[in-house]
């Protein structure tokens, strides 16, 4: 319904289209200007996987060790806390000068937006853990790494999953903050060649591109989720047969 009031009002010619296009003319300029897109969709693609592998590489180390070792926790998490203060916008012109205008900046600020959630958030699932199964392993001389393997990661899968959700909704949109600052290719690159000619219909699609690479990211999060934790889905089922 909000679309349809949308493409009326835009149609009656009652807002101008260089600034409120149609629905209808937007979907028609994402198609048409596709295959032009079609690089700079790939470039924001590479930097966001890039830069998303490695804050999850980096975000589980850097949890289990805050985890293990208390006293680096004093250290570390203050300075995570602090990290998330600074608008990253503020930072990326500086990416780029230090960095240049290639992929590195990018994928930098990708990991900066990205590490945060996923580290505190599996930090904090780990922290949860029963505390009688790890008691129990220890009166059985397990090792640390046995305890992690067996219960703390395990049982702190959850948390990790749902920090890696918040941060892939955020991956595409760091990747596209870089692009503005500083960049040849990427879709924050074809954003504000489109802005400048007064082509908002292009924005339109450009922000539809956007959002469309969010979600895929997060159903992908999704299936690796379901299929780590298949006891999430029993435990659903079950709980369903009981109310029935």
């Amino acid at each position: 319904m909000l679309i349809a009031i949308w493409e009326i009002i835009s149609r009656t010619g009652s807002v101008p289209s260089y600034i409120l296009p149609a629905p209808s003319i937007i979907i028609y300029s994402l198609f048409s200007n596709f295959s032009l897109m079609g690089r700079h969709i790939l470039v924001t693609v590479y930097e966001t996987l890039v830069g998303f592998i490695i804050s999850v590489f980096l975000g589980i180390i850097i949890a289990i060790i805050m985890d293990g070792l208390p006293f680096v926790k004093k250290v570390i998490y203050p300075l995570l806390i602090t990290s998330q203060t600074i608008p990253i916008i503020t930072l990326a012109p500086l990416f780029i000068i230090w960095f240049g205008y290639g992929y590195l900046p990018k994928i930098i600020i990708v990991i900066l937006i990205c590490f945060f959630p996923i580290s505190i958030n599996l930090l904090q699932g780990l922290g949860s853990v029963d505390i009688e199964l790890i008691n129990l392993l220890k009166s059985m001389g397990a090792s640390k790494y046995q305890i992690y393997k067996i219960v703390k990661l395990p049982a702190s899968l959850p948390s990790l999953f749902s920090g890696l959700k918040i941060a892939a909704t955020y991956s595409i949109m760091g990747a596209t903050i870089g692009e503005w600052v500083g960049g040849k290719d990427g879709i924050g690159v074809f954003m504000l060649r489109a802005k400048y000619s007064f082509a908002t219909d292009k924005v339109f699609g450009a922000i539809i591109i956007i959002t469309v690479l969010s979600i895929c990211l997060l159903k992908l999060i999704e299936f690796i989720e379901r299929k780590s934790m298949p006891w999430v889905a029993y435990e659903k089922n079950d709980t369903l047969g009981e109310q029935i």
